[in-house]
């Protein structure tokens, strides 16, 4: 490596810092360096978004794990660029083993993430939090590491020519930003639909270890040692087969952390252009659980009550034209054809694997009766808020709200006053809407919210909720919960579920439909309505203010 030497006079530049011994023309050379910049920056950006993407899916809470991926990262390329003066006198050979440990640590650390999670979340104590605070620890150390970059690049552009400080940081910056932006729309629209999130990773570890290995030992070759020279190759070497070799086994190593996670009994594995769709069961016996992004959404346990609950009473009256927001799974769907008066439902799904699923996948298909076979049913596909933006108005009898837990930062905005003020307005004044608004007993605050926010939207509420059962799901969840978060450890499922029911005139009467043709329900009673009805009112929490897009509200 470069030796360090006698302090230089002052205002004279330090003697490592005379022109590099390139192998090319220093313009070429200055255009490499600022290429290898392009490539890393792109890297550099890539880690990042991985790492909030996985702590979003993983964890939850996408704003919070958005905020600490940020905020570390940022803090640590502070704490990385001060550290990194001190091997300016190094800077070839020091930018060479930044990038080749780069390399390694944001190219494993999904797998890391996702092993922690998968193998650790029953063990409780602090490894239940094994994620969290392994997601600190790679944002803390790639930022580090990105930190680094800046003035050991600083410091060979100018090797190469000399030139102000504010023109080399120009380009240098420039360079960076570009190569930044290129990562950034890479990773959602190139590197996450067509190579998932653990094989991306690795990916653009090799990439990083490749730009960094070529540019030290190609262009700046001359400034290291024979022996650093080659031991940034065997680096470089090792850290390549480590993840190619990860990159082979990275199929087998998901199917072991999915069944860790979901239990040995997954049939259905999808990453849509949207999230991961699970399925369990559903076969021999076994109840069929239908996972999204790690959310047990539908559990063949409960499914029954939960969807007798959010649709019956809302189908207490005219009915003859029915709008789904959400839903994709077709179960809301059987019941609401279950009522012969029905003549035209329109399900609105943001997911369109979702609706395939549940119209081919034999067991899910025979659990919501083969509903979406039936004439009357028409499918649209896109996301509800904006669907409703262009809906017709006072067009359907009854909207039934099936959709993502409130808690989690996605659907915030389906649960909205701006949402709520259009589901309105596509209501016929004697219409009603349905919403399922979190579990009562255990979140109370965040379903009183989802009242208040419906009451400012102008509609007129009755409130109810209905018990589960709950039982183990042969993975880590229990019964049918859809909270805000991934669990990291054993849950359980809430005492029950909460529903609204909402209309635009005068407030509405729980009630069931009866008589000839009504149907007949397995788990709801009329009984069990006014018993739901006083249950959500002994939770009332008072003085909540609406949620609206620009101030969502709900927190557990």
């Amino acid at each position: 490596m470069i030796e360090p030497h006698a302090p230089a006079p002052p205002g004279a530049p330090p003697p490592w810092a005379g022109p590099a011994r390139l192998p090319v023309r220093p313009g070429t050379g200055r255009f490499l360096v600022l290429a290898g910049v392009f490539v890393c920056a792109a890297c550099g950006l890539v880690y990042e978004l991985e790492l909030v993407a996985l702590a979003a899916y993983l964890i939850g809470d996408s704003v919070t794990q958005a905020s600490v991926v940020l905020s570390v990262m940022v803090f640590a390329m502070g704490i990385g660029s001060l550290v990194a003066k001190r091997l300016r006198p190094y800077a070839a050979a020091g930018f060479g083993a930044i990038e080749a440990v780069l390399a390694l640590v944001g190219g494993c650390s999904a797998l890391a993430l996702y092993a922690v999670f998968a193998w650790t979340g029953d063990w409780g104590g602090l490894w239940a939090n094994g994620p969290r605070c392994l997601l600190v620890a790679f944002s803390l150390t790639i930022g580090l590491l990105i930190g680094a970059e800046i003035p050991l690049l600083m410091e060979l552009i100018q090797r190469i020519r000399r030139q102000d400080a504010g023109g080399a940081v120009a380009d240098l910056f420039a360079a960076d930003y570009v190569g930044a932006l290129v990562g950034g729309l890479a990773f959602p629209f190139l590197l996450l639909p067509l190579l998932g999130q653990l094989t991306s990773a690795l990916i653009t570890g090799a990439v990083n270890a490749i730009a960094g290995g070529a540019l030290v030992l190609g262009l700046f070759r001359r400034d290291l040692t024979r022996r650093a020279r080659w031991l940034l190759v065997i680096a470089n070497i090792t850290v390549l087969g480590v993840l190619a070799s990860a990159a082979v086994l990275v199929d087998d190593f998901e199917r072991a952390a999915r069944h860790a996670v979901y239990g040995r009994d997954v049939r259905v594995a999808v990453q849509t252009d949207l999230q991961e769709v699970v399925i369990t069961g559903g076969t021999h016996g076994r109840p069929l659980d239908l996972f999204l992004d790690g959310r047990l959404r539908v559990s063949g346990r409960d499914e029954r009550r939960y969807h007798e609950a959010l649709v019956h009473p809302a189908m207490s009256g005219e009915h003859s034209r029915v709008l789904i927001l959400g839903g994709g799974d077709g179960l809301a769907l059987r019941e609401v054809l279950r009522h012969p008066g029905v003549h035209r439902v329109d399900v609105v799904e943001v997911d369109p694997e979702v609706v395939r699923l549940a119209r081919r996948d034999p067991p899910l298909a025979t659990l919501n009766g083969h509903a979406y076979d039936d004439e009357r049913v028409h499918v649209m596909t896109g996301d509800a808020f904006q669907w409703l933006r262009a809906a017709p108005r006072a067009t359907y009898d009854v909207v039934l709200s099936d959709l993502p837990d409130p808690g989690i930062t996605a659907s915030t905005k389906l649960y909205s006053q701006e949402f709520y003020g259009l589901a309105r307005r596509a209501l016929n004044p004697a219409g009603r809407l349905a919403v399922h608004a979190g579990p009562v007993s255990s979140r109370p605050r965040v379903f009183w919210t989802v009242d208040a926010t419906l009451r400012a939207a102008g509609l007129r509420t009755a409130r109810y909720s209905v018990r589960g059962t709950g039982g183990s799901q042969g993975g880590r969840g229990y019964g049918f919960t859809a909270g805000p978060d991934r669990s990291a450890g054993p849950t359980r499922a809430p005492e029950d579920w909460g529903f609204i029911l909402a209309g635009r005139g005068e407030r509405p009467v729980l009630r069931l439909e009866a008589g000839e043709g009504a149907p007949r329900l397995g788990t709801l009673t009329r009984e069990g309505l006014v018993t739901g009805a006083r249950a959500a009112e002994g939770t009332r929490v008072g003085g909540l203010a609406a949620s609206t897009l620009v101030h969502p509200r709900y927190s557990g």
